[in-house]
């Protein structure tokens, strides 16, 4: 199921699938002991992105091009976007967020396991979804014990099944948390890391949930990355390498026009656990290259039969082994970064940012779009490219039950905890 030009527009096939096979099941009724648990800490690496001011580039999406400005760019029915600039300086995760992270914010803000706010699907589960599962839910378990990680190797793993509102009460939580430390390094790159323990409030933060267009509330905090931040972040070069100095890829600034000919190499992965595997190829990206097959792997606490038939959807094999390829791998171990340090912002999973932008063409309705960027696991090489600039309704249940690529990192504007 690679990510289709429609820009991740749900694809008629699956629709057939019939959405009543794939809607979350009911949680047991949480049992045990009512004494709620300290909130979890987290610690979060985060790069920074400085040259404020930048220019932005102009793309038309999916094309393989880039100008200086819109002016410069073909007439086009897809319409022409100027991305990239940023006036301020901010941070954004050297990585994604994990599995384990995704547990202990779970844990965290449902210690009862009641799942209120829709932030766990039953396809996540590891007995659902033998390959794909990542977060088994548990009923009878103590009050924050509900939520575990499905298999000791996801834990590193990208957390797969977000929507916007997930990944916005997940930066919430963090926004109303309490920031313990902050700590700066640097190897090339400049870095700073927050420990920062959760709140349970998830409601109102940086993002007021009772507004379904709701935008950032503060100018001080944790966020998700605006579309021109998370774009800046993977391929702006302020040393001035690329075209009008933004690469093509997130991992290399490869030759607009060349079509795939200079696109990074695509990782292998351990069978059995997701590690890559060919790490001294450089530069590389967790992604289905053409010709080759796509980076996989099935926990080794499931069969090999399990994870290439067992699936929530109850799609015959074959067909289930064609739709559900590339598998995403640990997190940062393909070792190429961005411009400013970033990791995996090429491949792996989809990424969500706070962008609310107009739905495609003839789509009416009152559901809000966000913009997403990134490639997956599962996706060819255009899907890296600067221009790829995907949409996607911010709700979409349908595809956070069956698309396990939908993932994000945590943006930082100002200096939270001071």
């Amino acid at each position: 199921m690679r990510i289709p030009r429609c820009a991740l527009v749900c694809p008629k096939k699956l629709l057939t699938l019939g959405f009543a096979a794939i809607a979350a099941a009911g949680l047991l009724a949480p049992t045990g002991s009512a004494a709620t648990p300290r909130p979890a800490v987290l610690k979060l690496k985060t790069v920074r992105v400085g040259a404020g001011g930048n220019p932005s580039a102009a793309i038309v999406p999916f094309t393989d091009a880039i100008y200086g400005s819109c002016s410069e760019a073909p007439p086009s029915g897809a319409g022409c976007q100027e991305v990239g600039g940023v006036k301020h300086r901010f941070g954004i995760g050297q990585l994604e967020v994990t599995v384990a992270q995704w547990v202990a914010f779970l844990n965290t803000v449902d210690p009862f396991g009641r799942n209120r706010h829709g932030l766990y699907s039953s396809t996540e589960s590891g007995t659902a979804w033998p390959r794909f599962g990542q977060v088994d839910f548990v009923g009878r378990a103590r009050a924050g014990r509900h939520y575990r990680v499905a298999a000791p190797a996801w834990a590193d793993k990208p957390y797969g099944f977000a929507n916007f509102l997930r990944a916005a009460r997940f930066v919430n939580s963090l926004f109303n948390g309490r920031v313990l430390s902050r700590r700066g390094s640097s190897d090339g790159f400049r870095y700073i890391t927050y420990r920062v323990r959760l709140s349970r409030r998830t409601e109102r933060g940086m993002y007021d949930m009772r507004n379904p267009k709701t935008t950032r509330q503060r100018k001080v905090g944790f966020v998700l990355p605006s579309q021109d931040e998370w774009i800046k972040a993977a391929y702006y070069d302020a040393d001035g390498s690329g075209a009008y100095s933004y690469w093509k890829y997130p991992t290399n600034p490869g030759v607009f026009g060349d079509g795939s000919a200079t696109a990074p190499a695509a990782t292998t992965l351990n069978p059995a656990t997701g590690d890559v595997t060919n790490a001294a190829v450089q530069p590389l990206a967790n992604y289905h290259a053409s010709g080759q097959p796509a980076p996989s792997w099935c926990p080794s606490s499931q069969s090999a039969e399990a994870c290439a038939t067992t699936n929530p959807f109850g799609l015959e094999p074959q067909l289930y082994q064609t739709a559900f390829q590339g598998s995403l791998s640990s997190g940062g171990q393909a070792l190429t970064p961005s411009p400013w340090g970033t990791l995996d912002q090429g491949g792996n999973a989809v990424e969500w940012t706070d962008t609310i932008t107009p739905p495609p063409f003839g789509v009416k309705g009152a559901r809000v779009w966000r913009r997403l960027h990134g490639g997956i696991a599962n996706a060819p090489p255009y899907q890296l490219w600067l221009s790829a600039v995907g949409l996607q309704p911010q709700d979409n249940v349908f595809y956070t039950a069956v698309y396990p690529w939908l993932g994000f990192r945590v943006g930082v504007v100002g200096k939270p905890g001071r």
